[in-house]
């Protein structure tokens, strides 16, 4: 799959951005030899503008909906102060052991709760307001995820939407787009209208939505 914005455009940006740490750069490479649809992971670019987020914002909480192979995760983390915390929910358990890994390497074992199953499930258990929430799993459950995180958020948290632009997809005339694709164009338009949030759409890699709490 191919992302909306050009490579030699994301290239450029790339080149005048802060290089990848040590750790995310193996990580990277790790992610696209050994894990199936590596084009999954958050990558130098947006994982350098999470990173950068994270640093300004200085939260206590974040919430990662879509852990993958911890690359964002990483970079979501990296403001938190030293009684901050990261909880992170995937689905796939095989690539538990691989996120915590890159966890600990990072010096973030203990400032990071992976959660493996249905975040649907998972969300309601954690009983924490949020400075930070990054929705990045599950395309027809984001409207979900949104209502049910939304009221765990605090006023002026933010809440980031990965995928938005679905790979270009979203361009394409409603009866050729593949079912993730019109649900990312669903989220968008329930998102336009809710009057709870404010927020602006980011042609970083794949598309970012950021949401604004009022």
């Amino acid at each position: 799959m191919k992302d909306a914005l050009p490579a030699n455009i994301e290239a450029y940006a790339a080149q005048y951005s802060t290089p990848e740490s040590g750790v995310l750069a193996k990580l990277n490479r790790e992610t696209h030899v050994k894990v199936e649809q590596a084009h999954m992971l958050s990558g130098h670019l947006q994982g350098q503008f999470l990173r950068m987020l994270s640093q300004i914002m200085r939260p206590h909480r974040v919430l990662e909906i879509g852990t993958y192979t911890g690359y964002s995760g990483i970079c979501l983390a990296a403001g938190l102060p030293a009684d901050g915390h990261l909880y992170t929910i995937d689905v796939n358990e095989e690539l538990e052991d691989m996120a915590l890994r890159y966890f600990k390497e990072a010096g973030l074992e203990h400032q990071v709760t992976l959660h493996i199953g249905k975040a649907a499930e998972i969300i309601p258990n954690l009983h924490e307001t949020f400075d930070l929430v990054f929705i990045d799993a599950d395309k027809g459950m984001y409207g979900t995820y949104f209502d049910m995180v939304l009221p765990m958020v605090k006023t002026g948290g933010i809440i980031l939407a990965d995928n938005v632009l679905y790979h270009g997809q979203v361009f394409e005339d409603p009866g050729t787009q593949s079912s993730q694709a019109r649900a990312m164009v669903a989220f968008c338009e329930k998102i336009k209208t809710d009057e709870r949030v404010e927020q602006v759409l980011l042609t970083v890699r794949d598309g970012l939505l950021m949401m604004r709490k009022k």
